[in-house]
């Protein structure tokens, strides 16, 4: 199996399988000199560890990442940094009954059709247990951000359970960590306790829509017109495990604005162009604006559900399979801090890009908008 890896120049390779004994992610490119430790990394694991509370699986995982080379003393050397996460909770026997079937909605069946076999077990590499090691490698890139580009920060959010969104309205950034759903809309967080308990009790699961916003982001990253900003992000996000469809900005609600609605208009301010609305998600051409990035991503519901559905054999035979197990109810839950992780990745990724394109930092802009001297 090729494809593991992804980035330019700051480039992540993840391994392993969900229930192996380990897996990690090899991460490429990281610049030298930058403070980097287990407990920096380990921070942005917790957020997304199993077993936190009801809405999520019950798999006891501590997620203790190891930095297993590219540090010296406390600081990046320039060198691989190879990031290792231990499984120790698997329970590999849950999976018995459907290593001759195939569950639907899961890769089981495309993963048979492509190599003749398949790791039964959880889904093996393609289980969301792999988004673990992406955001161990996320921590990576939020330590080199915080040393060249201090005022960038990455939020993500739970926007919409099921066919339940949050009334923007009521958005507060402090309350995302507040609650278990990651969600800014602190009357959206106690309607979903109650119609997802309902749903985790009849066996059942529902999908999500996650919003990632990257503040402070400079003007001048991506390039046309196949290093778009929007493109590498739109890929990072898509390959998520459960990703369904990716937007940026006001993304498919664009289809149904006028030119006129949809252009965000333009004006000089204190620190140079400032725009009057953010239809565009801070990208324009593939280039950010200046303005905060916005990205959403929809998540399918949990296909692992404890209701019976039709499927089939390794031998071609028509059954019907029950997957037990543990499993998440809303897998959007823990693909809030997946999200931000892929945004510190690609985000880095063009930082470094744009260095070397044009030999300044970002935000040490060439352009120049307003009178000339004469």
């Amino acid at each position: 199996m090729s494809f593991n890896s992804f980035g330019h120049v700051f480039r992540v390779t993840t391994w392993g399988e969900s229930h192996g004994p380990a897996l990690g992610a090899t991460v490429d490119g990281c610049p030298p000199g930058v403070p980097l430790d287990e407990a920096a990394l380990q921070h942005w694991l917790d957020m997304r560890k199993p077993g936190q509370n009801r809405y999520t699986t019950q798999r006891r995982e501590p997620d203790a990442v190891e930095i297993l080379s590219g540090t010296f003393e406390g600081v990046t050397t320039g060198t691989p940094v190879q990031l290792m996460i231990r499984n120790t909770d698997q329970r590999s026997k849950d999976y018995s009954e459907i290593a001759a079937k195939f569950r639907p909605g899961h890769a089981d069946l495309t993963y048979h059709l492509k190599y003749g076999l398949r790791d039964y077990r959880g889904g093996g590499r393609s289980s969301a247990r792999e988004t673990a090691a992406r955001v161990a490698a996320g921590g990576v890139a939020r330590a080199v951000l915080a040393e060249m580009l201090p005022g960038l920060s990455m939020t993500g959010a739970m926007v919409q359970m099921g066919p339940k969104p949050i009334d923007r309205a009521r958005w507060d950034w402090d309350e995302i960590p507040r609650n278990p759903f990651w969600t800014p809309d602190p009357q959206a967080a106690e309607d979903w306790a109650a119609y997802l308990d309902e749903l985790r009790k009849s066996g059942n699961s529902v999908g999500a829509v996650i919003e990632v916003v990257a503040r402070g982001v400079p003007a001048g990253l991506g390039a046309p017109v196949y290093a778009k900003l929007d493109t590498d992000l739109a890929a990072a996000m898509m390959s998520i495990n459960a990703v369904k469809g990716v937007e940026i900005g006001d993304g498919f609600a664009a289809a149904s604005l006028t030119g006129e609605d949809n252009a965000d208009e333009i004006r000089i301010g204190n620190d140079g162009p400032r725009f009057l609305s953010n239809h565009a998600g801070g990208i324009l051409g593939g280039i950010s604006s200046g303005q905060d990035v916005v990205v959403r991503f929809a998540v399918k519901p949990t296909s692992s559900i404890l209701k019976e559905r039709a499927t089939v054999t390794v031998e071609g035979e028509e059954t019907g399979i029950v997957t037990k197990g543990r499993h998440d109810p809303c897998v959007g839950i823990r693909a809030v801090p997946v999200g931000e992780a892929m945004m510190a990745c690609v985000l880095l990724d063009h930082v470094l890009l744009h260095r070397a394109q044009t030999g300044c930092a970002p935000g040490a802009t060439l352009g120049r908008i307003g009178p000339r001297e004469a």
